[in-house]
């Protein structure tokens, strides 16, 4: 049995010698491309969230709140599990074959199946061919952060980090511009639009040099017989050194994930409850709204996160993003009543648990060493979106159950003090440069 082989090298040595700063350009191009396949992932994972309602009614052939949450829950877990074991896999791989090959790979995969979900004649299809546009979504995370990490000056990198993951947010609002423009054609020509950009970033991709970090890791793996194992990186993760840092990443993205996931997939039942009757119409158009103010707000809560993260002890920023998202959802699910209501406290939502993923794209490089990083980061982002794909289950259960969107969200609400708890566990790495 091989046994766990630490990141640190033989007698502690360090696996790598610094990696000089890469030239602007170098640094532009990775930022550039992961940034666009990070907008267009969060694009695609958004989609279906907004034309949750047409598309399962259709499929389904019923308008019932309750079986479209549901089945809607299924179809976003089958995606969701699909995001976490591409992710784990692809996180591997780009340790192995390099961020920007692994990316191009992911960008193809899920822009395909993003297209063909747009033929789906069941709910199941549809279900099958979201889960594979995840696995292709799972894999540009871990390998699109590791890249944009590595070429970027340790000066700047915080800043890039943020820019990257505000692209995120982007995405969402993007998803909900196109929602608005090509859904009253139907919800398959919405899939259809979600994946033409694909060969925009295809072309990019191919302007992207393997960076530095990665190089020299490569290299001295090649003269260490322990790497030869294709495994060899994801056991590494959970060496003695580097086993608490894996849980707690795990941990704390999952609280994040948990929570707007399972809330997501609830507003377009909880819209369908709250309009009038003879208002039935003017769902789709307010869930792509709700979401347009969620994203802006999204927006802003990266930007405003970028002075904290680069001042603040890590682990207290955190603490007060999931305290934050909490409090929100809590109110949220407590007082609104109307749609205006509900769109006044979308961009404020957005703040905290749209924003705050921001904190990851900073915190999940500063764990792990370059040998390890892509399959640390992906192994972590990914394990906790696969645990999160219960959460929309478990919401279209309680629905069910309670009877009430409200009374299911503000139950949910309370999964993202998991991650208070958990961050405290977790390492400082605020003034720590990133580990070679």
């Amino acid at each position: 049995m091989n046994a766990p082989i630490s990141p640190a090298g033989p007698a502690g040595r360090a696996l790598m010698p610094p990696a000089a700063p890469p030239a602007p350009w170098t640094a532009w191009i990775a930022l550039s491309s992961a940034g666009l396949a990070w907008l267009f992932d969060a694009m695609d994972l958004q989609i279906f969230t907004l034309i949750l309602f047409p598309s399962v009614s259709e499929l389904i052939g019923s308008t019932d709140a309750g079986r479209i949450a549901g089945t809607g829950g299924v179809i976003i877990a089958c995606k969701f599990f699909g995001w976490g074991s591409g992710g784990i896999a692809f996180g591997v791989i780009a340790d192995h074959i390099g961020r920007a090959r692994t990316m191009l790979v992911t960008v193809v995969i899920y822009s395909l199946f993003t297209a063909l979900s747009g033929l789906a004649q069941t709910w199941w299809q549809l279900a099958a061919f979201q889960a594979l546009a995840g696995v292709g979504m799972g894999g540009e995370w871990a390998a699109g952060a590791a890249l944009v990490a590595e070429t970027w000056p340790e000066q700047s990198r915080v800043r890039a980090m943020q820019l990257m993951q505000m692209c995120f947010a982007l995405g969402f609002f993007a998803a909900a511009a196109l929602n608005l423009l090509v859904g009253p054609y139907g919800w398959r020509w919405v899939f259809a639009a979600g994946a033409a950009p694909a060969p925009i970033i295809v072309l990019l991709r191919l302007c992207v040099p393997e960076p530095a970090r990665w190089l020299a890791a490569r290299n001295q793996r090649a003269a260490d017989t322990r790497w030869s194992d294709p495994t060899a990186t994801l056991r590494a993760i959970f060496a003695p050194d580097m086993r608490r840092r894996t849980i707690v990443a795990v941990l704390i993205a999952l609280a994040m994930m948990a929570g707007s996931n399972s809330l997501a997939p609830l507003i377009s039942p909880w819209v369908h409850q709250i309009l009038p009757r003879d208002q039935q119409s003017a769902i789709g158009r307010t869930v792509s709204q709700f979401f347009m103010m969620m994203s802006i707000g999204g927006l802003v809560g990266y930007l405003g996160l970028m002075w904290p993260i680069a001042r603040l002890p890590r682990r207290w920023v955190y603490a007060v993003i999931v305290v934050g998202s909490t409090t929100v959802a809590l109110t949220q699910f407590i007082s609104v009543t109307t749609v205006r209501q509900l769109l006044l406290f979308a961009p404020i939502y957005g703040f905290f648990a749209i924003g705050g993923f921001g904190f990851f794209a900073v915190y999940f490089p500063e764990l792990f060493p370059t040998a390890i990083r892509a399959t640390g980061q992906g192994f972590c982002w990914n394990m906790a979106r696969s645990l999160a794909a219960l959460g929309p289950l478990v919401a279209g259960a309680l629905v069910g159950v309670m009877g009430s969107v409200p009374a299911a969200g503000r139950l949910i609400a309370f999964v993202y003090l998991v991650g208070f708890i958990a961050i405290w566990f977790g390492p400082e790495t605020k003034g720590e440069p990133l580990q070679d």
